[in-house]
């Protein structure tokens, strides 16, 4: 491993680039409606109370459609690191609910935005959450106050997961990395400052680089960069 990386903090922030080698299906059509429905319409929690069941249905098929999704040479690249390295130096941040880096045997992954495989209590998120693997069972309530379990995911108008967390992760770190997802939109765009404000060096993957205001930008796509930067930090080469 290189001299400059041996005491290194690292945070990862994964978007949906890091997937998009996989296959992963978005849903989404030329027109950005997802299975013809407005996100208005699946992903807030208006549209859940409104009509749980359209939700519930809409979640199965992204559920189902991945669960033959295979994780890509770039998760598999950060899960190597953060075997190396540990999850004590090694922070991976994902926006991604695909579940593919755990998949490919993360230690740890910090998913801000929620996951398919998990269903939560509508009415608090601190109850026990469940896992699920299928089609939800239209009977889940939650344990606690008997609440219809809802899709465990981070919709429009809510507030990201575990941001103590994450914060505190970026404002100690040596180096941060943003790989598929743009460094101009938030919440990428404010860790990517903090990590700037605490003396971090900012690293942007993204084939279509954001103009971030990275110190280093490699413009590939992550499948590709993520297993030679990795291979060169830790000396496989």
């Amino acid at each position: 491993m290189p001299d400059a990386m041996q005491n290194a903090n690292i945070v990862i922030l994964s978007g949906a680039g890091l997937s998009a080698a996989s296959g992963v299906p978005t849903f989404r059509d030329a027109k950005g409606l997802w299975e013809g429905h407005r996100i208005e319409d699946v992903a807030t929690p208006d549209a859940w109370f409104r009509d749980r069941e359209m939700v519930r249905t809409f979640y199965d098929q992204r559920r189902i459609a991945c669960a033959s999704v295979l994780p890509n040479p770039g998760h598999s690249a950060l899960s190597r690191l953060q075997h190396a390295m540990s999850n004590k130096c090694v922070t991976l941040v994902t926006q991604n609910i695909d579940g593919l880096l755990q998949k490919a045997a993360a230690i740890d992954a910090i998913e801000m935005h929620g996951s398919l495989w998990r269903l939560r209590c509508e009415n608090d998120a601190t109850h026990p959450r469940v896992g699920v693997y299928g089609a939800q069972s239209r009977t889940a309530k939650c344990s606690v106050c008997r609440g219809w379990m809802r899709p465990d995911v981070v919709w429009f108008g809510e507030i990201p997961e575990y941001m103590d967390r994450i914060q505190e992760a970026v404002s100690s770190c040596s180096v941060f990395v943003s790989v598929g997802t743009s460094g101009v939109v938030y919440p990428a765009a404010g860790l990517v400052q903090v990590a700037k404000a605490h003396g971090a060096h900012c690293i942007e993957v993204n084939p279509k680089p954001s103009g971030g205001g990275f110190d280093e930008v490699i413009a590939a796509p992550s499948e590709e960069a993520l297993p030679k930067l990795i291979g060169q930090w830790l000396n496989e080469d």
